[in-house]
């Protein structure tokens, strides 16, 4: 991989994120409701922090980094335990298919903090393919509904939702903006620590409440699976793509994450979404290829362009 350009490298990492994240929708929707949201996230940060931490150890290790600024992992885990526990939260009430047309409305808010924090401009054709993806994803949150997009008739798991993905599109700036140099794998590591250590005032008492011997067999492989995939995984991906594209590029791989769970769903075993759903599915496939083909813009326009140094 480290052959291709930059560029491709991100947006080979952004596909693997978008199909690996749709899981964790489709799986968390079924587990939601059967364990506390903070005490599940607890664990996969735990569980996540070991896995990624032995990888690490067996790659670049640990001895010749220098934890320079420890804040900035306890910062930036803290945003992302924050956006999980929102989401499972969400998942509670909506449905897996809504909640991943509200991660579409992510590059949004993306591109507003890649202006605030880095400075980056966001092009005309990017300004379309935004436009076109939020409308897709309005189109599957109201249901196809025009009379209940009018009455803003949102769902009290989309709502919750939504917030959590405000702190997720902070994500891509926020790491470009800290990084100091650490090997990829060491900083994923280090996030996830973070993670784990911020949310433990918060999460020690649901994770004590747990019974965990009592829990399903399905809630054991989510937890595996967002432990291992859902967060050290895409924690990786996410970290890589945010060091080669632009974060509102980062994110506008999200627009893919509501077809992806639809592919979960039916191998799942669920039902597929009313077809007039499917057209709001289909102006996000749209929004992507509007952003994929937006590849000449120079990297005075871009920000740097490096990883960020602050």
């Amino acid at each position: 991989m480290r052959s291709l350009a930059p560029h491709v490298q991100g947006h080979l990492a952004m596909l693997s994120f978008s199909a690996l994240v749709a899981g964790s929708f489709s799986l968390g929707s079924r587990v939601a409701n059967q364990i506390d949201p903070v005490a599940l996230t607890q664990a996969r940060f735990l569980l996540a922090t070991v896995g990624m931490g032995a990888i690490a150890a067996l790659g670049p290790g640990f001895r010749t980094v220098h934890f320079r600024a420890p804040w900035r992992w306890a910062l930036l885990g803290g945003i992302y335990a924050i956006y999980f526990v929102l989401m499972l939260e969400g998942l509670k009430t909506a449905s897996s298919v809504a909640t991943a047309a509200v991660f579409t409305l992510s590059p949004v808010l993306s591109a507003g903090f890649g202006w605030l924090l880095l400075r980056q401009i966001t092009t005309p054709r990017m300004v379309l393919a935004i436009a076109v993806g939020a409308a897709g994803a309005l189109w599957v949150i109201f249901r196809a509904d025009l009379a209940a997009f009018l009455r803003f008739e949102v769902g009290r798991g989309e709502a919750i939702y939504f917030i959590g993905c405000i702190f997720h599109a902070a994500l891509p700036a926020a790491m470009r903006l800290t990084n100091r140099g650490e090997p990829q794998l060491v900083a994923t590591t280090l996030l996830l620590a973070g993670g784990f250590v911020a949310l433990l005032p918060w999460g020690i008492g649901p994770v004590l409440a747990t019974d965990w011997a009592a829990l399903s067999p399905l809630v054991w492989a989510t937890l595996a699976y967002l432990a291992l995939i859902a967060s050290g995984a895409t924690a990786f991906l996410l970290a890589w793509a945010s060091h080669r594209l632009p974060g509102a590029k980062v994110m506008a791989y999200t627009y893919l994450v509501p077809t992806w769970v639809i592919g979960w769903e039916l191998a799942l075993g669920g039902s597929p979404p009313p077809a007039l759903v499917l057209v709001g599915i289909g102006l996000t496939v749209l929004a992507l290829v509007l952003l994929l083909k937006d590849e000449t813009v120079s990297p005075a326009r871009r920000g740097t362009g490096q990883p960020g140094t602050g």
